[in-house]
């Protein structure tokens, strides 16, 4: 994956995660728990999309066979790092779940937004 690409992309979902905790900010009377948890699953879905860009650049030198167990491995620990997160802010109280749960596919949300409003995006 190009390195501009992800940085455009980490980017934007930055700018537009602020966007939305102002809206957060300003609709909701106790705020504080929608806005930790979306913070708290932004950055895991940061770092996950991070992670992601890390593994194909490492297994695209591999071997097929060894490139496809790495990848599936690494497929699975962002799966159980997901988990570990939604059951987390399912417990804990100072977490919503919604909010962590929308957080979790911010990056998701904005590639999509990005491929259907910029027509430049995938372009150097």
């Amino acid at each position: 994956m190009n390195k501009d690409l992800v940085f455009k992309i980490i980017r934007r979902t930055l700018i537009a995660s602020l966007f939305i905790l102002g809206i957060f900010l300003l609709l909701f009377p106790n705020p504080k728990p929608i806005v930790s948890g979306f913070i708290f699953g932004t950055i895991i879905s940061i770092l996950a999309f991070k992670l992601l860009h890390n593994t194909v650049n490492k297994s695209v030198l591999m071997t097929p066979s060894r490139a496809r167990a790495y990848t599936i491995a690494h497929y699975m620990g962002r799966f159980a790092m997901y988990f570990v997160v939604l059951m987390l802010a399912a417990i804990a109280n100072y977490l919503n779940f919604a909010a962590t749960a929308v957080g979790l596919v911010m990056v998701r949300i904005v590639i999509t937004g990005s491929l259907f409003f910029d027509k430049d995006f995938l372009k150097k």
